[in-house]
């Protein structure tokens, strides 16, 4: 298995999502680790813009040519934009899952707890056990 390309700024989920939080926005993708997982995507179902979220639920659906997943919530909060550029790019999140292939950004309703999400490094080691 070649090395995860894991970023360091970023902060990571059990689920395989990214989140960066700038204030009280989180924007959200998913790893390279699970873009490479479900193969080419070939769709992706965008939430609205003001959908309501919560932790851990699903915001959205990707496609795959090998499957369908869910991509759930880091926190509580509204859905304030979906990547559009995934509506004729599903591409992009295979190819730049952690720059323009993002997925959502979500107005968090309270801060995540730090403990919640993985550092670079402890995503790097809950990968390689093999979660």
């Amino acid at each position: 298995m070649s090395e995860e390309k894991v970023p360091s700024e970023l902060r990571y989920t059990k689920s395989h999502e990214w989140v960066k939080v700038d204030g009280d926005v989180a924007t959200v993708g998913i790893t390279d680790h699970a873009q490479a997982a479900l193969t080419d995507i070939v769709f992706v179902d965008l939430p609205a813009a003001g959908k309501a979220v919560t932790k851990g639920g699903s915001v959205l659906v990707l496609e795959s040519v090998k499957t369908v997943a869910d991509v759930y919530a880091p926190g509580n909060g509204s859905v304030t934009e979906g990547n559009a550029e995934l509506k004729s790019h599903p591409e992009l999140v295979n190819h730049d899952p952690y720059g323009k292939g993002w997925l959502y950004r979500v107005q968090l309703a309270a801060a995540i707890p730090a403990d919640e999400l993985m550092s670079a490094d402890e995503y790097k080691a809950y990968v390689a056990s093999g979660k």
